[in-house]
């Protein structure tokens, strides 16, 4: 028997927290709703997880592939719904895996399983590989012993998952490539062709010759980075460096997160996907049988964004005081009110993972069109800056060139 922590709500909708020993999960709800209780978080207060470092530490240093892992959770559901043995279908799944870091992990779970563990219990030991709302939808899914369906739904939902991330990164490549290609393009001219420029018209003109302000200033611009390049470029790098390293800092990752969210154009996106990513993530959880705050924690850590995290974290702290979670979300502006609506009618109906997968349908397609949009906006104003840094350049040499011909003249 296992020891279990919970927390309900009877029919007087007031919090009441208990332990209990149960064979499993499904028993500890079952036993809960004998007493009249509403299971809103079930968590063990004992486990194997094992600590510490290990092999499987070495094996998960590579990380998985979502495709490979994605064809991996349909062929086990597969595999689990024409009746193969779990073992066996791990192991015939191992053997013809074409990754190499999964093929590994896959090998450590088959061990756990033959001793004794559940599945969810041995793929939580490999968090690189098998985030929290796999191991808590395959462990929902072998308590109500419907773990075939469950990975179909897992395989669903990373595939969504993956597409929205390959969409963002396509959209992103573009403005990439022009913002490398300008800044390689504007040290090319500092470094090589101005200089060359400002020698040729002092030449022309001699030392005593008057050239305009915008030739001044990029000859100036050209002999600070000509003169101290080895001070400009470890700087800049240094910069970039430490940017970076101080957004994966807690407070560094919030702050980038808030800003994000006000930048016009990009916020938009930001939001939609973090939509879309809590209504698939919570309506999988909830259909696979997680007690409420555990679907609303575990959501909140996929979503991609503190700000958001932090504003489902809340959430869950009022639904623990009772509080429905319509009407929890409908009072947080970071969400749009068809969620809260839809929220809603889920509770009335008792369909809320229903209900939610067509709104994560609805803002995935938000996002595809929110990513046409920023792209169409990104490619002309990336030609304009471009075509701003070569007319600069143009200038501050077709200028000094023809006040030098009006002299000859």
């Amino acid at each position: 028997m296992t020891k279990f922590s919970y927390i309900a709500t009877n029919e007087a909708r007031q919090s009441v927290t208990g332990m209990t020993e149960q064979a499993d999960r499904a028993s500890v709800i079952t036993a809960l709703k004998k007493q009249g209780l509403r299971p809103i978080s079930i968590k063990e207060t004992s486990s194997l997880a094992v600590s510490g470092f290990s092999i499987h530490h070495l094996l998960n240093s590579n990380k998985i592939k979502s495709d490979h892992l994605v064809m991996f959770t349909r062929q086990l559901s597969a595999m689990v719904g024409a009746g193969v043995p779990l073992l066996r279908a791990l192991t015939s799944l191992a053997d013809h895996s074409e990754s190499p870091p999964l093929k590994a992990v896959l090998r450590t779970v088959i061990k756990d399983v033959e001793a004794g563990s559940s599945l969810g219990d041995a793929l939580s030991k490999h968090p690189t590989a098998f985030n929290d709302v796999y191991v808590n939808m395959v462990r929902a899914g072998e308590a109500a012993g419907i773990l075939d369906d469950i990975l179909k739904r897992l395989a669903l939902q990373q595939e969504k998952s993956a597409t929205i991330r390959k969409k963002i990164k396509s959209a992103m490549a573009y403005p990439t490539v022009l913002i490398f290609i300008t800044v390689v393009a504007f040290f090319g001219l500092m470094l090589f062709v101005i200089p060359q420029i400002g020698k040729i018209l002092t030449d022309l003109g001699g030392p005593d010759a008057k050239l305009p302000a915008i030739t001044l200033f990029m000859l100036g611009i050209s002999a600070l980075i000509t003169g101290y390049w080895f001070i400009i470029f470890p700087l800049i790098g240094g910069g970039i460096y430490g940017v970076l390293r101080y957004i994966k800092t807690p407070q560094g990752k919030t702050q980038f997160h808030q800003i994000i969210l006000k930048i016009p154009g990009v916020r938009t996106i930001i939001k939609k996907v973090a939509i879309a990513r809590f209504a698939r993530t919570f309506s999988a959880l909830m259909g696979a049988g997680v007690a409420v705050l555990e679907c609303l924690s575990v959501t909140a850590r996929s979503l991609g964004n503190v700000v958001y995290e932090k504003a489902v974290i809340d959430a869950a702290a009022e639904v623990k005081n009772g509080k429905p979670l319509s009407v929890v979300i409908s009072e947080n502006p970071l969400f749009p009110a068809i969620v809260a609506q839809m929220l809603s009618v889920g509770e009335e109906t008792g369909q809320t993972d229903t209900v939610l997968v067509k709104v994560a349908d609805f803002y995935e397609e938000e996002v595809d069109v929110a990513i046409e949009g920023l792209s169409s906006i990104i490619e002309p104003t990336m030609i304009v800056i471009m075509g701003s840094m070569v007319g600069l350049i143009a200038a501050s040499v077709m200028a000094p060139i023809a006040g030098l011909a009006q002299s000859i003249k």
